[in-house]
């Protein structure tokens, strides 16, 4: 993280979340963005333990199950086990004195805990539970526990006591900020938007976008696990219909590997990259350089790609659809969800026209990165947020202490 801390007094904060930043690979990779984001700028953030406490044995056994297991069910068990684990956690933090407990994601590690009174409680995730299952997001995913569905009542129950209890809510898009207040009866001065960033060292400066026309190559990409999910089916008619029309679209695919079905010799594809390999990172910023957009109609919470492709100028065409951060006409285009091929060819067609409303396109995305998505932009207005209800606590705090859950 490049930008500099603030100057005024340093917090204390306790950050919790049910994986350790030190995993790169977790939450892909949000989880260790944000815990650095908020020690450059705050001061001391101490990583709260992930273990649970009397219940440890619990945690381990299911550590020894399939992923797939572990993934669905062990949120759930640990929201279960809450009132054991947070005795523990809430012990510990009371010695510890902390100014804030920030939460990330895992929603379910601030369930039933005790705080200080001048602690402040502070959270962030791309999405929640309930928010998520009731959402176009959710329903293209379904479910593979069908008798977690039962367990849905509860798991609102708990998501309102501890949303309402929270200080400061961070959501990173006006779609879960909105379904948020909506769901859980949020106040709008506690649930606050403020954007992520991206997954990746951006480039200080950027050459001259790349030169677009229907006598010039177009490269098209897709970054991102799941082929499907990604939207990489469509992305990949949208280059043969292009093609038909006589462009030159090829299209190079980073993060997972397409059907046959879905491979030409114009389809380029990494199945993986590691960025922390310079070789494989090399290969990764080339492709943000050299793309004419980001063509991914995906179904998600968010999608730090978009925030990436604004750090290389590489406007991105998607769907609207879930928490995305394209800002229709000002680092893409965020079609309607029914959009298809030809809505996306037509897209893309008109910007070959119009090489100088590209131009004005990919300097707008880099803008949109510079002042929206990006780490800093982010921590800035957290710390800020912090700072004062911090403040304002520290002016009115209680004599006793208050169950987290309980707050309102």
């Amino acid at each position: 993280m490049a930008g500099p801390r603030d100057e005024a007094r340093e917090l204390r904060i306790g950050y919790l979340c049910d994986h350790d930043p030190a995993d790169r690979g977790a939450y892909s990779g949000g989880n260790t963005r944000i815990y650095d984001a908020l020690r450059a700028h705050v001061g001391q953030v101490d990583v709260l333990p992930q273990h649970w406490f009397a219940a440890e044995p619990v945690r381990r056994a299911i550590r020894a199950t399939p992923y797939r297991i572990q993934l669905r069910a062990g949120w759930r068990l640990q929201l279960a086990l809450a009132p054991v684990i947070a005795r523990g956690l809430s012990e510990l933090i009371a010695r510890e004195r902390y100014d804030v407990v920030f939460g990330a994601y895992s929603f379910h590690s601030l369930a039933h805990l005790r705080l200080p009174p001048s602690t402040v409680l502070a959270f962030t995730s791309d999405a929640t539970p309930t928010t998520y299952r009731e959402s176009k997001v959710g329903a293209a995913f379904g479910s593979y526990l069908g008798l977690s569905r039962h367990l849905d009542p509860w798991i609102l129950r708990q998501e309102i006591r501890v949303f309402r209890s929270a200080d400061l809510l961070f959501w990173p898009s006006d779609w879960l900020n909105d379904a948020a207040r909506r769901r859980y009866g949020l106040d709008p001065e506690r649930s606050r938007t403020v954007p992520w960033g991206a997954n990746i060292q951006a480039p200080a400066t950027l050459p001259e976008p790349p030169a677009i026309g229907r006598d010039l190559p177009l490269r098209l990409l897709v970054i991102g696990r799941d082929w499907v999910a990604k939207g990489g089916p469509v992305a990949f008619e949208v280059m043969q219909a292009l093609r038909a029309r006589g462009v030159d679209a090829r299209l190079t695919v980073i993060g997972t590997t397409p059907p046959d079905a879905h491979r030409t010799e114009h389809v380029t594809v990494h199945s993986y990259l590691k960025k922390s390999n310079p070789e494989e990172l090399a290969i990764f910023e080339a492709a943000l350089h050299d793309a004419h957009f980001l063509l991914q109609p995906s179904v998600e919470s968010y999608g730090f790609a978009f925030c990436e492709a604004s750090a290389y100028g590489l406007p991105s065409l998607c769907r609207k659809v879930g928490g995305i951060p394209v800002t229709d006409g000002v680092n893409g285009h965020a079609l309607p969800p029914g959009a298809g091929v030809e809505d996306f060819a037509a897209q893309i067609v008109h910007y070959l026209d119009d090489p100088a409303a590209y131009r004005e396109l990919s300097l707008r995305s880099r803008r949109e990165y510079e002042t929206r998505l990006n780490w800093d932009a982010w921590a800035r207005t957290v710390t800020d947020a912090l700072r004062r209800k911090v403040a304002e606590r520290a002016g009115a705090a209680p004599s006793a202490e208050r169950p987290a859950s309980s707050r309102t």
